[in-house]
């Protein structure tokens, strides 16, 4: 008998902590529902707003209440559905309670030693059923973590000197941490498709085939390239760089494709992954001036899934060696370079260009919008339809992809919005914000380091 009102003190109790959390979720989400916004574009009174007149003053009120009354709406449906959670834990605990009482006076209860707490696991299991996790439900904001639900966590185990990885997917949601599956992942037969869009540049591609040589002809060994080259100059050169490596590592893996039209990366990127005639493969889409690791590639691999996942990393993007190495005769070669530090580089959090994507996934979306032309617009809108899809989209910085630093040239013919992307990103890619600093500052630090030198030289003759 005092066992069995052991198990029913247990379960009040953890019924009693799923309550207080359930009452903590009202008061976080009402905090966050009713937190004021502000509005960066709104005039200051007395300044911009002397020149309209009581016509726009109404519209701009009557905005503003219709806003508040949506998210007023908003936030009472919430509220109800919290208060219908809220009264049915209420009725279990106490219809445990009566079961406890009744158990206490010898009344026929029949409980189990090993009997857990189950009304507070089935809750449990709920938030992990309705989790994006289990079903790829769409959310407002794609981080891992759900306000109303919980976190996931995905970590990968490696064993020595073996290709196998054991995957471990695990959910907390507002309770314990649980586990959700684990298994093991064979990627020893995983083949990767990079397929890279070029026009001209072909000492950049030259660089690019000696980082490809080292990791994945003689590291990786499971990669096939696919270069989609746009025009004629140049074109011999490519050919014969790929020729050359082919001859010295004993590699065939590869694929060139020419296209003889303006370079579109969009298009290219869609004609390279058509131009896979073996059914099924992972694809890297990557830039001529990406530098990657082996275990990248095994971070491609293991973060995408046909019909589930597509791999979108963080690349960490170099400044300007000319000016992070200014003290220095000659910058140090690229290998050296590769350090994530402040003010060696950035982490390229606006990029979506490098992904990692099954060509199935990548087909049934549509791949890219042809009607995009120039830069950047390709990449986002592709981006963008994944979040709209059915797909998890994985978004995470990864330490061994690399992005080079090279010039950049934004052309007369983009659009406003294209031009506008083009040049933040090459302001960006020039070097810090200290660095810029003190490029801006030159001569009048320059010019103090004189006025020392002066003072000093008269003191030391006085």
């Amino acid at each position: 008998m005092p066992r069995r009102g052991l198990i029913l003190q247990t379960r009040t109790q953890w019924l009693l902590l799923g309550l207080a959390l359930l009452c903590s979720l009202v008061l976080f989400m009402y905090l966050l529902e009713c937190a004021p916004q502000t509005d960066g574009n709104a005039s200051l009174p007395g300044i911009i707003g002397e020149s309209y007149g009581k016509e726009y003053y109404q519209a701009l009120l009557q905005e503003q209440e219709e806003h508040y009354q949506t998210r007023a709406i908003s936030l009472k449906r919430q509220i109800a559905q919290l208060k219908q959670e809220l009264q049915e834990m209420s009725e279990k605990m106490r219809s445990l309670q009566e079961k406890k009482n009744i158990g206490a006076n010898g009344i026929g209860f029949q409980g189990n030693k090993e009997q857990a707490p189950s009304d507070l696991l089935e809750f449990l299991h709920s938030q992990i059923d309705k989790a994006e996790v289990s079903i790829g439900a769409k959310l407002p904001s794609y981080y891992r973590t759900e306000r109303d639900k919980g976190t996931q966590y995905e970590l990968f185990f490696k064993k020595t000197d073996l290709m196998d990885y054991r995957h471990v997917t695990l959910f907390r949601p507002f309770g314990p941490l649980m586990k959700v599956k684990s298994e093991m992942i064979d990627i020893t037969r995983s083949i990767i498709n990079i397929i890279v869009p070029l026009a001209e540049r072909t000492e950049a591609f030259a660089q690019f085939m000696q980082n490809f040589r080292d990791v994945c002809i003689h590291q990786d060994k499971r990669i096939h390239l696919t270069v989609v080259y746009f025009g004629k100059e140049g074109l011999s050169k490519v050919k014969s760089i790929l020729e050359s490596v082919a001859s010295e590592s004993n590699f065939q893996n590869y694929t060139l494709v020419s296209l003889n039209e303006e370079f579109n990366r969009g298009q290219g990127l869609n004609v390279g992954a058509r131009a896979w005639d073996k059914g099924e493969v992972l694809m890297f889409f990557c830039d001529v001036d990406i530098y990657f690791s082996a275990e990248f590639l095994n971070s491609c691999r293991l973060n995408t899934e046909p019909g589930k996942k597509v791999f979108y990393p963080v690349v960490f993007s170099l400044y300007n060696p000319a000016i992070v190495y200014a003290n220095q005769d000659v910058p140090p070669p690229v290998e050296q370079q590769l350090v994530h530090k402040k003010d060696s580089g950035f982490w390229r959090d606006f990029g979506f260009g490098m992904t990692c994507q099954y060509r199935s996934d990548f087909l049934t979306i549509g791949g890219f919008d042809m009607e995009v032309k120039g830069w950047g617009g390709e990449d986002v809108h592709l981006y963008r339809k994944y979040l709209h899809g059915d797909l998890i989209v994985v978004r995470t910085p990864v330490p061994g992809l690399f992005h080079l630093w090279h010039e950049k040239r934004c052309a007369d013919e983009l659009t406003p919005e294209q031009y506008r992307m083009c040049i933040q990103s090459k302001a960006m890619n020039e070097a810090s914000h200290s660095h810029l600093g003190m490029l801006v500052f030159r001569e009048e630090i320059e010019t103090h380091l004189h006025k020392q030198a002066y003072r000093t030289n008269s003191e030391a003759v006085g």
